[in-house]
């Protein structure tokens, strides 16, 4: 619509996936053709804030955290303000304990509110009060942690005007982190230590049980800093029967540095865990900490073992994959051992409680998988940076590490490497072919200047040839099968590029590829190359060919597409073919001749990989009118950072290690614990209980899937099916992973029922069963006296005798 293409932004209403309706009258604009593209505008919002004298008496609405708690914050905006009263009446805060001091608060407290003409409270609740007054002198490192992060992003907001600032009043209280059981005055008393602080407020025996804690903490990255921070502050696993083990099979990178705060510049290279668990030591010298560099998954069970798991009082989870979560999830599940569950991004963060037999485990609700952009999207129809940073990365990987790799593969095994390609005799063999020909023959660099030439056609091939071709096949009046416009949203009808040497980023990109091309090749770098000048002198040496379009080019459009090969029923034959023109081009090489491929690193800002990575992406977006990023947003997509914060970061620990109180007290009901979302840009903070497991009955019992039977003393299989009948359960089916140990169907396994069931695991499955390794797991299906299938608990079989009765019969 012609009108509209001025620039101007407009305001919007009704907006849909596909569509919207612009606040004004459009009657006398012309008719709407097609198409279009629109992009969103953020207006800034100006916000006016209430003088505190003027807002301590009319607060508004406060934010609220747990809607199940939406009472508390009108009482404690009162708390506060008796309590700056108390202080200044006393000179100190009240003590922890002293009923004397609480009574004087909640007096206080009265008086405020009887003074209030609007706004006064019905009920005042003086044991929330009596809590507060409590714990009003102390400070705790997870709600500092907390607090911290959402004051720190509050900072950030103030000084960059991005995102929405905490309008006015927050309050936040985790009086269920408290012992369940009321508290001796005594238990309260400071013991001249670093932890008085927090034994005023939790007391001396649950001091003790966090000391004493046994924690595994899985990675040692943004959230696993901070964890090892707070639980040192803490006291956690400072006792004498306490231990801290922390792993992570990562190694500090320079990216790193914003936010896995106990890493410094001088460890980039070192391992995560060991740096981390050294600065945590450093915090507090009590902290019984080991560092390990295993990835915990199944290939490191014999590390992380029955009895390693068994041992366990809680494990905290500081992953980055679901793959991992899932994991340990697992473990957790069949361990039975509390998980804290946390993520971040971004400003985002979330927190999930697993508590044994109260909540449900982890893997018990999935996200839906992010949607992956279509591969002719990425390659042919771009409509975002991401597309064109996506498509970037690729070209980069193929050019400077994969092919080069690929020759020196062939040329240091010609036999075995051609008989592999003949073997696959498919189309990604044969484009494979083609690349290492073209590379080690007409595409093969000796100069620097031979470096530039490349890196000149490569511009033409990528960013006029490429987009010529595609309009040809597809003109801009193209219409699809069923008569639509081709080139409809959110496809972008591309443009050639012109190169010019008196374009800055035309000789950069230039520059970057040839500088790259010559360190596979092996070549020297002349110091004249950053001089723009004779960089344009050196390319305007360089002959480009005419380009006549094809007509009979195939352009992959099926967004269900999995490769953008073309298959053709002769590809054997241009196979054979290649490889003799292949083994041609190796007679003529020097011998021991090899190419240097280069493995993409984002963080050294020297390189050129992130300047190539940034003009392969930024010309194709010019190519389709998409507006270009610089290279640090560049680097952030390509390099595919997860964007983490140091404020999510924190206060999604702090989260955390409010639960953990609860955890190590063990006497905490589900209605105590809390998940966590929370968003620091809107800002916005939701807590609510954990989901309690699905329950399974039968009969009298009851299971959930934190369940697990166990048999010791090594049974037989008649043992194993009594144990089932004297539960009203009828067994018909065994088996040990895949293998089937019994069924009643089939009358040779009656012939196994006074066997043992290890002996069977290892005769009839053929199990080697480590030396770690007391039991075995079965998964028995069963049924009913009615013919009902039950779904039973997971059995484990314990066959190892104790060792200690095994030396008594011994001696």
């Amino acid at each position: 619509m012609k009108e509209l293409t001025d620039g101007k932004p407009r305001k919007i209403k009704n907006a849909r996936p596909y569509s919207f309706t612009i606040e004004e009258d459009t009657t006398n604009y012309t008719a709407y053709e097609r198409g279009g593209i629109v992009t969103q505008v953020k207006e800034p919002k100006v916000l006016s804030f209430k003088p505190l004298k003027q807002a301590l008496k009319d607060p508004g609405d406060f934010l609220l955290s747990d809607f199940s708690k939406f009472d508390r914050p009108p009482l404690l905006h009162l708390a506060f303000q008796a309590l700056d009263k108390f202080v200044a009446d006393l000179g100190r805060f009240p003590l922890a304990g002293s009923e004397e001091d609480a009574q004087k608060l909640i007096s206080l407290v009265t008086g405020i509110n009887n003074s209030l003409l609007d706004g006064r409270l019905e009920e005042i609740d003086q044991k929330l009060l009596r809590n507060f007054a409590f714990g009003s002198r102390a400070v705790l490192n997870p709600m500092a942690a907390m607090f911290g992060g959402i004051v720190g992003q509050e900072v950030v907001k103030a000084c960059s005007g991005k995102f929405h600032p905490l309008f006015q009043f927050f309050y936040f209280d985790s009086v269920e982190s408290l012992p369940s059981e009321p508290l001796d005055p005594d238990d309260l008393k400071p013991l001249n230590s670093r932890y008085d602080a927090q034994i005023s407020v939790f007391g001396s025996k649950l001091q003790k049980k966090l000391e004493d804690a046994k924690v595994f903490i899985v990675g040692s990255g943004a959230l696993g800093c901070e964890f090892l921070k707070n639980l040192a502050l803490m006291g956690v696993c400072c006792g004498d029967g306490g231990k801290l083990t922390v792993t992570d099979d990562d190694v500090i990178e320079k990216s790193n540095l914003s936010r896995q705060f106990l890493f410094r510049d001088w460890n980039i290279g070192q391992a995560k865990s060991t740096v981390a668990a050294s600065a945590a030591t450093l915090i507090n010298p009590l902290l019984h900490v080991e560092a390990l560099q295993n990835r915990a998954s199944p290939d490191t069970e014999n590390v992380f073992d029955d009895t390693f798991w068994e041992n366990l009082s809680v494990v905290i989870n500081a992953l980055d994959n679901v793959t991992a979560r899932l994991y340990i999830d697992q473990r957790c599940l069949y361990f039975q051992k509390p998980l804290l569950e946390s993520g971040t991004l971004g400003a985002k963060c979330n927190t999930q409680m697993v508590i044994p037999h109260l909540t449900e485990n982890y893997g018990a609700s999935r996200d839906p998988p992010e949607k992956q952009a279509p591969m002719c999207t990425v390659h042919s129809f771009p409509h975002n940076i991401d597309h064109c940073l996506t498509w970037a990365r690729s070209e980069f990987e193929g050019l400077l590490e994969k092919t080069p790799a690929e020759v020196n593969a062939y040329l240091s095994s010609p036999n075995e490497y051609i008989s592999a390609m003949n073997k696959a005799g498919d189309a990604q063999a044969r484009d494979t072919l083609e690349r290492v020909l073209e590379c080690l023959d007409k595409d093969r660099c000796d100069t620097f200047q031979d470096c530039i030439t490349w890196a000149r056609l490569k511009f033409e091939d990528h960013f006029s040839n490429r987009v010529k071709q595609l309009t040809f096949t597809f003109p801009e009046d193209a219409v699809t099968s069923s008569g639509a416009p081709f080139w409809s949203a959110p496809k972008r009808f591309p443009r050639p590029l012109q190169f010019s040497i008196h374009d800055l980023s035309h000789l950069q990109f230039v520059m970057a590829a040839s500088i790259l091309r010559a360190e596979t090749f092996g070549i020297p770098i002349p110091d004249w190359v950053s001089s723009p000048e004779k960089l344009a002198d050196a390319v305007d040496k360089v002959i480009i060919p005419d380009f006549l379009p094809k007509k009979d080019a195939k352009i992959v459009t099926d967004e269900k597409a999995t490769s953008l090969s073309t298959a053709s029923i002769d590809d054997a034959a241009v196979i054979n073919e290649l490889v003799m023109k292949l083994e041609r081009c190796r007679e003529k090489l020097p011998p021991g001749y090899k190419m240097n491929p280069i493995q993409f690193e984002k963080d050294d800002d020297t390189n050129y990989h992130m300047d190539l990575i940034a003009g392969f992406a930024n010309m194709r977006a010019r190519n389709y009118s998409i507006p270009e990023v610089d290279k640090l947003k560049a680097k952030f997509i390509a390099g595919r950072i997860i964007p983490a914060i140091a404020t999510s970061t924190a206060m999604a620990t702090g989260f955390v290690c409010l639960e953990l109180y609860k955890v190590l007290d063990r006497q905490h009901k589900l209605e105590d614990y809390r998940n966590t979302f929370a968003n620091l840009a809107l800002p916005l903070f939701s807590m609510a209980e954990p989901v309690p497991p699905k329950v399974i009955k039968h009969q009298d019992m009851s299971w959930t899937i934190w369940d697990r039977w166990i048999l010791k003393d090594n049974p037989s299989l008649r043992e194993l099916l009594q144990w089932l009948k004297n539960k009203g359960l009828n067994a018909y089916s065994i088996s040990y992973g895949s293998c089937l140990l019994y069924n009643s169907m089939f009358p040779r396994h009656k012939e196994r029922m006074d066997r043992k069931l290890v002996d069977l695991v290892k005769d009839v499955a053929k199990a080697e069963l480590p030396t770690y390794r007391r039991h075995f797991d079965i998964v028995v299906a069963c049924e009913d006296d009615e013919d009902n299938d039950i779904d039973i608990p997971q059995i484990s079989i314990y066959f190892q005798i104790d060792l200690v009765y095994s030396t008594l019969c011994a001696g």
